[in-house]
């Protein structure tokens, strides 16, 4: 529960705050993926007192992976660039620019955060399960490490 909130605060702060958001818009993500990065990001205090269930995280992780994979290679490179345009100056440019700066490092911690999940759960599943474990059933974990841990 407590790395599910780590993710949650880190992506809040660091990946999809004020300044970053309008360029996170521009990502070729459908809808779906969208409601499954809520739902892990935003949604942690409902989990708190429903629980988790296995298959929901899972999939929602593949979501934060495909989320991950694109902005590291559709928006981190001109992140800058997408930017330069927004907001004024003052306090908030500052901000604004160590946002910036601090962004392809925050996204490979949340992409650690993420797969550090991840292999928690495969361990717990694995040991639990009486056949073939669940995160081998789900097809967009197949690729899981490449897309969070990847270059």
């Amino acid at each position: 529960m407590r790395l599910v909130e780590r993710i949650s605060e880190h992506y809040r702060a660091n990946i999809s705050n004020r300044f970053i958001r309008p360029a996170l818009l521009q990502l070729s993500i459908d809808k779906e993926t969208w409601d499954q990065i809520e739902s892990l990001t935003e949604k942690f205090e409902q989990f708190r007192y429903q629980g988790f269930h296995l298959d929901e995280l899972y999939r929602q992780i593949a979501a934060a992976a495909r989320f991950v994979y694109a902005t590291r290679y559709e928006i981190a490179p001109t992140l800058r660039h997408r930017l330069s345009g927004l907001g004024s100056g003052g306090p908030d440019k500052i901000l604004r620019d160590m946002a910036i700066n601090n962004f392809s490092f925050n996204l490979k911690l949340f992409a650690d955060l993420l797969y550090d999940l991840y292999v928690r759960l495969a361990e717990i599943d694995q040991v639990s399960s009486k056949g073939k474990p669940l995160y081998r059933q789900i097809p967009e974990l197949a690729d899981i490490g490449g897309q969070l841990i990847g270059s």
